[in-house]
């Protein structure tokens, strides 16, 4: 899941990426954002999910997957839209224009 706050005297959005799934131990976001490397998504016990924050220059489209427990590709089903990979599945896509 997405959640975009913009902001009126920055360039930046503020996205929260959200990822539940009950057999999940360990979640991971990556996108071309952060150079394809991984970055470690909290548990939050209230929600029973895993988050994480990230500003994003306002006004861009950025491709992204979760890698789940170091060994599966998921998207975010509540993704802005889905595009294809050089591997053949698709990525999610965040568009952080307002």
């Amino acid at each position: 899941m997405l959640t975009k706050k913009f902001f009126k005297t920055k360039d930046e959005t503020e996205v929260t990426f959200e990822f539940n799934r009950s057999d999940v131990t360990k979640v991971a976001l990556v996108g071309d954002f952060t150079d394809w490397q991984t970055v470690e998504m909290k548990f939050n016990k209230k929600s029973q999910s895993f988050k994480t924050k990230l500003r994003l220059p306002k006004g861009g489209v950025f491709h992204f997957r979760y890698l789940l427990n170091d060994s599966e590709w998921e998207n975010d089903y509540q993704a802005d839209q889905y595009l294809p990979n050089e591997f053949g599945t698709e990525n999610s896509v965040v568009s952080t224009t307002a």
